[in-house]
């Protein structure tokens, strides 16, 4: 794990990705009862929704700063463009397996209102907003390390070990390439590896 409190800009980036973090907790009820296949995609399309926002705001920032600066870019716009809709295709895949309800769609529309300063913020201190960026990559990593985890160890016969054997979407299959028996488990594994 990055160290948290080696600058200023490390620690108030931690601090803020540690109070959203609690808040995604609660809101998913990550935290309270049994993880279940209904709590994983829950959290796992509120994650990839809020996760594409990031990429796209540093193309936009980057595009801007090109043309001011009437220079070329290094290829920093693709890259992060690329990462953007990385972030979506996951989002797809996951869309594909649970269709959000109204509610689920209203937080989610309320928490890109919270995520919108964040284009102000990585205009003023672009170092503090990949630092962020880095500390929610690598929650989310741990995220998805625990989905793995409690599918593996999940009882012979559950909901979990089952659906763990399931046919991935067809749109992961083809966009990770894992063939015709790629399963929800590889799935997983490739979200995390992304």
């Amino acid at each position: 794990m990055l160290s948290p409190y080696s600058t200023s800009n490390n620690g108030s980036s931690f601090a803020m990705m540690s109070c959203v973090r609690l808040v995604f907790d609660i809101a998913t009820l990550w935290k309270f009862g049994s993880i279940n296949k209904e709590k994983i995609l829950n959290r796992a399309i509120f994650l990839e929704t809020i996760a594409a926002i990031p990429g796209m705001v540093a193309a936009i920032i980057q595009h801007f700063r090109s043309l001011r600066n009437m220079t070329r870019d290094r290829g920093m716009l693709n890259m992060f463009l690329e990462e953007a809709n990385n972030e979506r295709m996951h989002l797809l895949t996951f869309i594909c397996m649970k269709e959000p309800g109204t509610v689920f769609r209203a937080a989610v529309i309320g928490a890109k209102f919270g995520f919108g300063r964040f284009f102000l913020a990585a205009y003023i201190n672009p170092a503090w907003c990949h630092r962020f960026v880095g500390y929610v990559e690598e929650e989310a990593c741990h995220t998805y390390t625990r989905i793995l985890r409690e599918m593996e160890d999940a009882p012979r016969g559950s909901e979990l070990a089952r659906w763990k054997d399931k046919d991935a979407p067809k749109i992961a299959r083809g966009y990770w390439a894992m063939g015709e028996d790629g399963t929800v488990y590889d799935e997983m594994k490739a979200v995390r590896a992304d």
